[in-house]
C-alpha cells in the first residue's frame, strides 16, 4: 500500500482518536460551553460596540457584557427560582392551616363534592388528601427549585464556568471562529452559513421564550379575568412561572380551580381548569414553534418536538438547544442537497 496512503489513514484515525478524547475531557462541562456559546452569539454585537467605545480595550468590553449577562438573564433566573422555593412552603402552610380552620362537611355540602357520593368523602378524607397533595407538591418544587440554587454548588460552579466561558469567547471568539473555519473541510460560505444559523436560532428561541412567557401571562389573566378573580398578579406570577420547564403557569391556575371546586363555585374552577389546561398550558410550544419556524425553515410539528426533546435531556436549556439541534441539522441537510444532488 502506497505510504502516503497510509499516512493519511494514520493521520485521520488520530484525529477522531484526539477529538473522542477530547470529547470525554469536555464532557461535564457541554452544556455550560454551549450556553455561553449562545450566549456570546447573541450578544456579540453590542460587545463589538463596547470595544469600539473603549478603543479596541476587548478585556473590558467582555468583563461588562459578562456583568450585563449576570444582571439581565442569570440573577433574575437564580430569584425566581429561590421565590418558587419559598412560596412552595408557604402554599404548604397555607393548606394546613385552611383544612385546620375550616369546616370542610359545610364546605363539602356546598360543593360539587357533596354530588359523588359513591366517592364517600367527608372533612377527615379531604383533609387527608389535601395536606398529602399538598406536601407532594410542595416538595416536588422544593426539591427541584433548591437542587438548582439551595442545594447546589454545582449549579453555582455552573455559572461561574458559563461566564468564565463567556469571556474568553468575546476576547477570543472570531480566532476562534476562523480555526474551525481552517478545520472542516466545507467551504467557507458554508460555515458562514452554520454559525449564522447558530446565532439566529439561539436569538430567535431566547426572545420566543421571552415573548411566550408573556403571553401565557395575559392569557392565564383573561381567564382570572373571565371568572372575576384578580388578574394583575396571577397573570405576572403565571408568566414568570413559564420560565420553568416542567413548572409553568400550572403552579397558579390548578390549585386556583380546585380550590374553586371545593369552594362550591363549580362552573368558575371547571372553566379555570380547561382553560389553564387546554389553551395556557397549549399554547407555549405552538407560539415558540411559529416564531422559530422563520429563522429555523423547519416545519413547526418538527420545532415543537425539538423544544419537547430538549428540555427532556437538558432541562431549561433544552428550550434553546433543541430548535438549535434541528435547525443546525436542517441546514447540514441542505448543504447536501446542494453539493451532491
Amino acid at each position: 500500500m502506497n505510504k502516503n496512503l497510509i499516512s493519511k489513514f494514520f493521520l485521520f484515525f488520530l484525529i477522531i482518536a484526539v477529538i473522542y478524547a477530547c470529547y470525554l475531557l469536555f464532557k461535564p462541562f457541554l452544556i455550560e460551553i454551549i450556553a455561553a456559546t449562545i450566549l456570546v452569539s447573541i450578544f456579540y454585537r453590542p460587545y463589538e460596540w463596547l470595544v469600539c467605545k473603549f478603543r479596541g480595550r476587548k478585556k473590558i468590553a467582555a468583563l461588562l457584557m459578562c456583568l450585563l449577562v449576570i444582571l439581565i438573564i442569570i440573577i433574575p433566573l437564580v430569584n425566581l427560582i429561590i421565590y418558587t422555593a419559598q412560596q412552595s412552603v408557604i402554599a404548604y402552610s397555607e393548606i394546613i392551616d385552611f383544612t385546620n380552620k375550616n369546616n370542610l362537611d359545610q364546605i363539602i355540602k356546598n360543593s360539587v363534592l357533596e354530588k359523588m357520593s359513591l366517592l364517600n368523602i367527608n372533612s377527615e378524607s379531604l383533609k387527608t388528601f389535601m395536606v398529602d397533595i399538598a406536601k407532594k407538591f410542595s416538595n416536588w418544587l422544593v426539591v427541584g427549585a433548591t437542587s438548582l440554587v439551595k442545594g447546589t454548588t454545582n449549579f453555582i460552579i455552573s455559572l461561574i464556568i458559563i461566564i468564565f466561558t463567556m469571556f474568553f469567547f468575546f476576547v477570543d471568539g472570531k480566532k476562534i471562529i476562523e480555526k474551525i473555519m481552517i478545520w472542516t473541510p466545507l467551504e467557507n460560505k458554508y460555515d458562514r452559513k452554520i454559525f449564522k444559523k447558530f446565532r439566529d436560532i439561539s436569538f430567535v428561541a431566547i426572545i420566543s421564550t421571552f415573548v411566550t412567557a408573556i403571553a401565557q401571562g395575559i392569557i392565564g389573566a383573561v381567564g382570572f379575568f373571565i371568572i372575576g378573580l384578580p388578574v394583575f398578579f396571577p397573570g405576572l406570577f403565571m408568566a414568570f412561572f413559564s420560565l420553568l420547564p416542567y413548572i409553568g403557569p400550572v403552579l397558579i391556575w390548578l390549585p386556583v380551580g380546585i380550590y374553586l371546586l371545593i369552594a362550591g363555585q363549580i362552573w368558575q374552577g371547571i372553566f379555570l381548569l380547561t382553560w389553564g389546561g387546554l389553551i395556557v398550558s397549549m399554547i407555549d410550544n405552538l407560539i415558540r414553534a411559529y416564531i422559530i419556524k422563520g429563522k429555523a425553515q423547519v416545519h413547526p410539528i418538527f420545532i415543537i418536538f425539538s423544544i419537547l426533546g430538549g428540555i427532556s435531556l437538558f432541562g431549561f436549556w433544552g428550550i434553546i438547544f433543541g430548535p438549535l439541534i434541528i435547525s443546525l441539522a436542517a441546514t447540514v441537510m441542505n448543504i447536501y442537497e446542494t453539493e451532491y444532488k
